[in-house]
């Protein structure tokens, strides 16, 4: 049995709230004060069997600070731990190579991913994708400029990619 624990801070974007396992890796993060909707993100691999609040999740909650503060790469150095697929798992891992400030459309991404084809496969990957910021899905773009979807709103993937250009 694993414990699991959840904080949600205050961001100039809204609530954000990181679910984080007993070690400090990354879960499930995201736009939202409402848990529920990120424990249902975790894989059944990873799922925990308790869930406990905390006021700071320390390196975590410093990282979510201080991205919100304009040190965009401090999120890079934090464990995440993902569960899927080989292409999706390596699909999240190419996306931390993304840097702020630059980002990619779907096909770009697909490229990054070593197949260039799978456009629908690497969207499937943001899509999917439970650790918002730490695995950055919101620097993905369409082709063309559109922010594209985002599980935490098409208004806060605007605000996260020009704070990342202005910041």
């Amino acid at each position: 049995m694993s414990t699991a624990f959840w904080s949600t801070s205050d961001t100039k974007v809204g609530p954000f709230t990181a679910v984080v396992a007993g070690d400090g890796a990354v879960l499930a993060s995201g736009w939202t004060a409402d848990v529920t909707e990120l424990t249902s993100l975790i894989s059944p691999a990873l799922a925990p069997a308790t869930l406990t609040e905390r006021r700071d999740l320390g390196p975590v909650t410093t990282a979510v600070r201080r991205y919100h503060a304009g040190d965009l790469d401090v999120t890079a150095d934090i464990e995440v731990r993902q569960r899927s697929g080989a292409f999706r798992e390596h699909a999240w891992d190419m996306l931390r190579k993304v840097p702020a400030g630059s980002p990619v459309s779907y096909a770009e991404y697909a490229t990054l991913t070593g197949n260039p084809a799978a456009v629908r496969a690497a969207a499937s990957a943001c899509a999917r994708n439970a650790a918002a910021l730490f695995v950055p899905c919101h620097r993905v773009i369409r082709t063309g400029g559109a922010p594209g979807n985002f599980r935490w709103g098409t208004d806060t993937k605007r605000w996260l990619l020009n704070h990342e250009q202005t910041a």
